[in-house]
């Protein structure tokens, strides 16, 4: 998935975010997970390779609990400057809803004896269905997977925690948000709105 899926998408006069551009960061590989309350409330986990952020939605959130295999859904292509995206996409825009960053860090593969660089090693297990990675986040630590699904829609993967000394035995992202979001503010304001117009 390219860039021009992204920019496709969107627009960008009406739309804050970003405009698809690649770079790089200058050292280590950087991960972000942003919590989107579009239609519905998901989290956007993001992990950059080739200059861009590879993109998935997972409905339930990312889990520290290795028995939760959460469904991640593949998107397009989001450019690098996404990482620090916040705020709010006006309604009649793709995605349109509230957007914040709820975990960042640097993250790398699992495979230490691998002969090629970070970056083309993660390439090479994004093409192979089958990612192996260290986060080195705020919120999650520890090793991940994200597999594809085999005999399903092409872009359903699952996000897996492996066990090791972050792994929690009960887990859920939305215990591990700031008492201020503004995802929740923004999703309070829309259940009352809903509410209002029921007693009308």
């Amino acid at each position: 998935m390219a860039l021009q899926d992204y920019n496709k998408k969107r627009r960008f006069d009406e739309t804050s975010e970003p405009k698809g551009t690649a770079k790089k960061s200058k050292d280590k590989l950087i991960f972000v997970i942003q919590r989107h309350a579009a239609s519905r409330l998901h989290y956007d986990f993001r992990l950059e390779m080739d200059g861009v952020l590879k993109s998935w939605a997972v409905p339930k959130g990312p889990s520290l609990n290795p028995k939760d295999k959460r469904l991640a859904m593949m998107v397009e292509d989001h450019p690098y400057d996404y990482k620090d995206f916040e705020g709010n996409i006006p309604e009649g825009n793709y995605g349109a809803g509230q957007v914040e960053v709820w975990d960042s860090g640097t993250y790398e593969p699992l495979d230490e004896t691998s002969k090629l660089s970070d970056e083309k090693e993660l390439l090479k297990e994004l093409k192979a269905g089958s990612l192996k990675f260290i986060l080195h986040g705020k919120k999650l630590k520890g090793e991940f997977a994200l597999v594809k699904m085999k005999n399903s829609e092409g872009n359903a993967w699952l996000l897996i925690k492996h066990k090791d000394e972050y792994s929690e035995e009960h887990y859920n992202a939305e215990d591990h948000t700031s008492s201020k979001s503004e995802v929740s503010k923004f999703l309070e304001e829309k259940k009352s709105l809903k509410t209002n117009k029921k007693n009308i």
